[in-house]
C-alpha cells in the first residue's frame, strides 16, 4: 500500500467517525433544546460524510455490489467471530458493563447483518419482492420485511425501530 492509501484510509476513517459523532452530538443537542446548534451538527455531519466518500472514491475502493457485498460479508464475519469476542472479555475483565453491553449488542447484530448480505448475494441475480428493512435504535438489529413485537437483541419494542426503505 503506499503512503498516499494509507492516507486515504486514515482519512476516510476519520471523517466517518466525525460524522458519526457529529450525528450524535445534533442528537444530544435537540434534546437539551438547542436547536441550531444540532443544525450545525448535522450540516457538518453531512459535510463529513461527502468527504468520507471522498477518499473512498480515491481509493478505488467502491467495487461491483457482488464484490462489495463479499467484501460485507468478510468484514461483519470478521467483528463477530474475531473483533468483538475480544473487546466483549476485555470489558467484562474491566467491569466495564456500558462497554460490555455495546459490544454484545453490536456482535449479535454483526452476526445477523453476514447473514443478510450473504442472502441477498446468493439470490442478487433474480428478481425478488421489493421490502423494507427496520433497525433498532437501541442494538441495532437488522430485520427484513416487517419490526418484531420486541427486538430478539435488546428487548426494546417493535415500534421503535426504524423503517428504512
Amino acid at each position: 500500500m503506499t503512503k498516499t492509501e494509507e492516507f486515504l484510509m486514515e482519512a476516510f476513517a476519520g471523517e466517518s467517525q466525525a460524522n458519526r459523532k457529529y450525528s450524535a452530538f445534533a442528537a444530544q443537542a435537540d434534546k437539551e433544546g438547542f436547536s441550531q446548534a444540532a443544525r450545525l451538527f448535522r450540516a457538518a455531519a453531512e459535510a463529513e460524510a461527502v468527504h468520507a466518500a471522498n477518499h473512498l472514491r480515491a481509493l478505488k475502493a467502491i467495487k461491483s455490489t457482488k464484490e462489495n457485498l463479499r467484501e460485507s460479508i468478510a468484514g461483519e464475519t470478521h467483528e463477530f467471530k474475531e473483533m468483538y469476542p475480544e473487546m466483549i472479555a476485555a470489558a467484562k475483565a474491566e467491569g466495564a458493563k456500558d462497554a460490555e453491553r455495546s459490544f454484545n449488542y453490536a456482535n449479535a447484530v454483526e452476526e445477523y447483518h453476514a447473514k443478510l448480505y450473504h442472502g441477498i448475494l446468493e439470490d442478487l441475480e433474480e428478481k425478488k419482492e421489493s421490502y423494507p428493512y427496520y433497525v433498532c435504535p437501541v442494538c441495532g438489529m437488522t430485520v427484513e420485511k416487517e419490526a418484531p413485537e420486541r427486538c430478539p437483541v435488546c428487548g426494546v419494542k417493535g415500534s421503535m425501530f426504524k423503517k428504512i426503505e
